[in-house]
């Protein structure tokens, strides 16, 4: 039986890092086959080149990312890949289309209500990645340790039946340092899309989704698919939603095995050899 599509007017994602241990491929593909859009926004971060370049890792699952994007391109056309800090090398080849895949620094969307938004990964923003690249890296190394730890322990509540759940997303919203860089970043962001003269900005790179208004301008951050696994998406009517995929995946499934159990009781209970 061929998957129900969910169909929007856009789709953005962002922070797939391909290429390291932390990537959710699987849930990434899975996202992908129950959707399609008109626009698809790939916003940075989508191959992982600091860690390909210290440490290499791929498995078959993000292959099959990687080929179903392409494919995505080249038979729907309308994705556009905005390059972030881990795929910075992308940015070289702005104005450049890779099998039906535009390559921009940032680019202007405007939705099915007329808002215009400013899309851009977001690093350009975030004084330490451009500050202090030493301290970026090893920030780096120590948020893949976490990464690591967080697998293990997901490995064990898999075991007993129990969902997903993100230690750094846990520590970015109780440790007080990461919740004001997370507000100053959505605070420059928007201050910078409201100077530029646009509606409001969709960008990725802290790994938090987050929809809200701000001073007037519209901040929307599509979050990740190593932590959260969310993405943002337009309505055909302009309307921005945030769709949390594990919730999502996890409720359809459950709805799916509640359907085929009520299915076999009711064969069950017309089969004549049951009386």
């Amino acid at each position: 039986m061929a998957k129900r599509r969910d169909r929007y007017r856009s789709i953005w994602i962002s922070d797939l890092h391909l290429g390291t241990r932390g990537c959710q491929a699987e849930l990434l593909l899975d996202f992908l086959k129950h959707h399609d859009c008109d626009h698809l926004y790939l916003v940075g971060d989508v191959i992982d080149g600091w860690r390909l370049r210290r440490s290499p890792y791929w498995n078959a699952s993000q292959s099959k990312v990687l080929q179903y994007l392409l494919k995505w391109a080249r038979k729907r056309g309308g994705v556009t890949l905005v390059p972030g800090n881990h795929d910075e090398a992308l940015r070289d080849y702005a104005g450049f289309d890779f099998a039906g895949v535009t390559v921009a620094k940032d680019v202007v969307h405007t939705t099915a209500d007329g808002r215009r938004l400013w899309v851009l990964h977001g690093d350009e923003f975030d004084g330490i990645v451009h500050g202090h690249r030493w301290l970026a890296h090893l920030g780096d190394r120590a948020y893949q340790a976490a990464l690591f730890a967080n697998g293990i322990y997901n490995r064990w509540r898999r075991l007993r039946g129990k969902s997903y759940w993100s230690l750094s997303a846990y520590l970015k919203h109780k440790v007080k340092n990461a919740v004001e860089f997370i507000c100053r970043f959505e605070e420059q962001l928007a201050s910078q899309a409201k100077k530029r003269g646009f509606d409001g900005v969709v960008c990725g790179h802290i790994h938090h989704a987050e929809i809200r208004m701000i001073d007037g301008v519209l901040y929307a951050n599509d979050g990740d698919w190593v932590e959260s696994c969310t993405a943002l998406v337009e309505h055909f009517d302009g309307r921005l939603e945030i769709l949390d995929w594990p919730t999502i995946a996890g409720a359809r499934i459950a709805a799916e095995g509640a359907r085929i159990s009520i299915e076999e009781e009711v064969e069950h209970d017309l089969d004549p050899r049951s009386t």
